[in-house]
């Protein structure tokens, strides 16, 4: 892995989308490298076209990239994890049951990796049955703090707690937020944040004491004439994050 970059840090970092180099390039210079950059991997037909882009973004980016899913689709678990093992990302996107693969053939601990759980309804449950099998079966409820020990056993990171749908699980939210806290884990908001409700959601992590939040910002500050996410907001969503965090 190259040199961590400003991702590693502090308290905080957003994950923004990429629409190409230069946008990587431009949002990565918004938000003064506290940042990584998505990029998807059920937009490539093959890893190896996958792998050969992706290694564009590493090099312009100082390897701040976040390798994903998709809208969390649990049927790319394994191309994450396959193309994860050549590039060692500086972060990566798992649904739950592909954290410890993903872990195991990285055989290193400094990527950051994310788990998928999902909101449930009921304030203090989680689901976890978010990988290519389970997630067509049975929601698989859990409380929160088992969940957060298991993806600990696995090697995962940190809890991606998807889809938030922007505040309307917030009190499921806040409950998830203190779990973290309480067993020194990191969280990722992810689902539904734009400008308007993402200093709310980052201050009830903050406030929590959540260690590291990482909240994920996608189709709310992306141009959709061009396709490609909009600095000027990333600006302003890097300004809210500096006057949080004082």
């Amino acid at each position: 892995m190259n040199k961590r970059p400003n991702f590693y840090k502090d308290r905080v970092a957003l994950n923004i989308l990429a629409g190409s180099v230069n946008n990587a390039i431009d949002c990565y210079q918004a938000a003064n490298g506290y940042a990584v950059l998505g990029v998807l991997t059920n937009n490539y037909s093959s890893d190896e076209t996958a792998i050969e882009d992706m290694k564009l973004y590493q090099d312009a980016i100082n390897n701040a990239i976040s390798i994903g899913l998709g809208a969390g689709d649990p049927n790319q678990s394994e191309m994450v994890k396959r193309v994860s093992q050549l590039l060692h990302p500086q972060h990566i996107n798992q649904v739950f049951t592909g954290v410890g693969k993903t872990r195991e053939i990285l055989a290193q601990d400094e990527t950051f990796i994310n788990c998928l759980v999902s909101p449930t309804g009921k304030i203090g449950l989680v689901n976890i049955a978010t990988g290519p099998l389970s997630s067509t079966a049975p929601s698989a409820e859990v409380p929160i703090e088992s969940a957060i020990a298991i993806i600990k056993d696995m090697g995962g990171s940190s809890i991606k707690f998807f889809p938030m749908k922007g505040l309307e699980h917030e009190d499921e939210y806040r409950i998830v937020a203190q779990a973290c806290a309480k067993n020194n884990f990191n969280l990722e908001p992810t689902g539904g944040i734009d400008i308007n409700n993402f200093e709310t959601i980052l201050k009830i992590a903050l406030e929590a004491g959540v260690p590291k939040v990482i909240p994920h910002i996608y189709s709310s500050i992306i141009d959709k004439k061009t396709g490609l996410t909009k600095s000027k907001d990333v600006q302003i969503l890097f300004n809210i994050v500096q006057k949080l965090l004082g």
